[in-house]
């Protein structure tokens, strides 16, 4: 019996390593400084922020300073939430959650590097008036849900850049 599992996973391994699966590791970047210039009040240029932490450089260095490699410009960060369903008596029954980025990278002498891109999600979310301030929590939490998939999908994006001398 014991040889039989062996066996079994043995050639599960065998399998999964033959059709090219490995797990997915921490991207690697052109680039080893970048700077973030963020859209007004946005939250996903903060997060972007941390998550490069000391890789950040300002877009104009004081004298004797290094420029950063590469900008990323956040050009517009939206969220929405919107009315999908009602009931008989018209009562708002679900809304759509939505959040859409617009970003490009660039270098600091202005070569695209990524053109200006749009990435959304977006969630449905049930109403109950009964449970309003549950609801209300479920939506933030959806929204932060939401922010962190964009974040993993734009850090994706950037790491896709293999080179800084063009296309």
């Amino acid at each position: 019996m014991q040889r039989r599992t062996l066996l079994t996973a043995v050639s599960a391994a065998w399998g999964l390593a033959a059709c090219g699966f490995k797990l997915r590791s921490a991207p690697t970047f052109a680039f080893q400084t970048v700077a973030v210039t963020p859209e007004k009040n946005g939250l996903l240029a903060a997060d972007l922020i941390r998550y490069f932490g000391n890789a950040v450089a300002p877009v104009a260095p004081g004298a004797g300073g290094t420029p950063p490699q590469v900008i990323v410009d956040i050009l517009q960060e939206a969220r929405e939430k919107s009315v999908v369903g009602v009931n008989a008596s018209g009562q708002v029954r679900e809304f759509q959650l939505r959040i859409r980025i617009q970003f490009r990278m660039r270098t600091p002498d202005g070569r695209e590097l990524i053109v200006p891109t749009t990435i959304s999600q977006q969630r449905d979310i049930s109403f109950n008036e009964s449970a309003v301030l549950a609801k209300e929590a479920e939506e933030v939490l959806l929204f932060r849900d939401m922010q962190a998939d964009l974040l993993q999908q734009l850090v994706r994006r950037l790491a896709a850049v293999k080179s800084l001398n063009g296309p």
